[in-house]
């Protein structure tokens, strides 16, 4: 019997932020993800993605430092091409061209705070250890 505990699910991923209101307005309005929590007062709200929740943190109001994230995370779109012109007519900005890795593409910009994104197609079958 294994001494590690059932891990079962992501229940949130946290995006540092230096101003809520300002993040959810990008998050909600720019991307178009659904608000379910919004505590401004608090130093945070939350948006939903269809399977993880994103909590936008402002840490600076809990008495720590903000960091923003230092590494992308993947939203999922059915047409990138049409993801990413829709964005930068809300004036995102991308960095580079889309990338074709064989499998998916993958093109990657950030959100006000600089905290890195990436939009992500697949077109090919994931492969995994199991296969």
């Amino acid at each position: 019997m294994s001494d590690s505990p059932k891990i079962t699910v992501v229940d949130f991923i946290t995006v540092p932020t230096q101003d809520v209101p300002r993040s959810v307005e990008f998050y909600e309005g720019t991307l178009g993800l659904r608000k379910s929590v919004y505590m401004p007062e608090h130093g945070f709200a939350e948006v939903e993605t269809g399977n993880v929740t994103i909590s936008l943190t402002n840490f600076e109001q809990m008495g720590m430092e903000f960091h923003r994230n230092t590494n992308p995370f993947a939203l999922h779109v059915d047409d990138l091409p049409a993801a990413k012109s829709a964005l930068e007519a809300k004036g995102v900005v991308f960095f580079g061209d889309p990338m074709d890795t064989g499998v998916c593409h993958m093109a990657f910009f950030a959100d006000p705070d600089g905290n890195p994104l990436m939009l992500h197609s697949r077109y090919a079958p994931r492969v995994t250890l199991q296969d």
